[in-house]
């Protein structure tokens, strides 16, 4: 008779547990590790070494595989389990990303950083460094980071709306080189067809949402959700009447801000006034 596994608090079996199932989806899905990794704009070893646990992946890497395979929220339970720390995610939160998944149309509104999705590896890397990711957990953050913007550069994008305070485009990197390339990938990305981007300026005073970065989702059957974030914690909205108060709110702010033409001149101004750094 073979021995039995010994299962203590620290056995791996939630760690493979999750690995298989990643390549149980994949096989059923028919595609292999590279197509995976073209579709979802990851490097495709990542998630060979996801499937044999060699790695967990960041949690944007897992939102989207769960996005991709449709899982409603199992993977995410699994990823979870087998970090074997308290949980990652609020089930308010695992019900948002539950919900982005099945999103027709998404729009936002940003107090004090740019959204994930206009993000370039250097301004995340800061962002996150900040926030106390190190090493190889703020590599992996950032990465995963990054190759959620297939929502808005493959063959099936989701339309997106912004509306960016100033101060977003004012608060520089301390690194100038990638300050600029920020900004010119943000000038970059709102060519695009599905992107549309309002820049909230100072002089348009006091508004609605001072305090808070909120992202709405338009849902298949019509439903509008929202999510509102702050440094500390966020929070998922879905009763009509507070959903409702929130658009109101969001509309006052769009008409303070500039049409996507003078959004556009602004940040080509700011663009123009970024130090450069000169390297030796």
């Amino acid at each position: 008779m073979p021995n039995r596994r010994v299962i203590s608090d620290h056995s791996q079996e939630p760690r493979l547990r999750f690995a298989e199932e990643l390549r149980r989806l994949r096989i059923g899905k028919g595609v292999s590790l590279r197509q995976l990794g073209e579709r979802l704009g990851w490097d495709w070893s990542l998630f060979g070494k996801m499937e044999r646990g060699k790695t967990l992946g960041g949690p944007e890497v897992v939102l989207a595989l769960e996005q991709f395979y449709r899982t409603r929220g199992l993977l995410l339970a699994l990823w979870e389990v087998a970090a074997g720390d308290k949980p990652r995610f609020q089930e308010r939160y695992r019900r948002y990303m539950s919900l982005e998944s099945e999103a027709v149309s998404l729009w936002h509104f940003g107090v004090s950083v740019l959204p994930g999705l206009l993000q370039t590896p250097g301004y995340a890397e800061e962002l996150l460094a900040a926030g106390g990711f190190r090493g190889e957990e703020l590599r992996q953050q950032v990465e995963a980071r990054v190759g959620r913007q297939e929502l808005l550069t493959g063959d099936y994008t989701t339309p997106f709306r912004t509306i960016l305070s100033e101060a977003v485009l004012r608060t520089a990197l301390r690194d100038p080189d990638s300050w600029r390339e920020q900004l010119e990938y943000v000038m970059e990305v709102v060519e695009r067809p599905d992107v549309t981007l309002h820049v909230l300026p100072f002089s348009a005073g006091m508004y609605g949402l001072v305090s808070t970065d909120v992202w709405f989702l338009r849902l298949p059957d019509g439903r509008t959700v929202a999510y509102t974030e702050n440094a500390d914690r966020g929070h998922l909205i879905e009763e009509s009447d507070a959903v409702e108060h929130l658009q109101r709110s969001y509309d006052a702010v769009r008409d303070l801000a500039l049409p996507p033409a003078e959004s556009r001149e602004l940040i080509e101004r700011v663009l123009e006034e970024a130090p450069v750094c000169a390297r030796t």
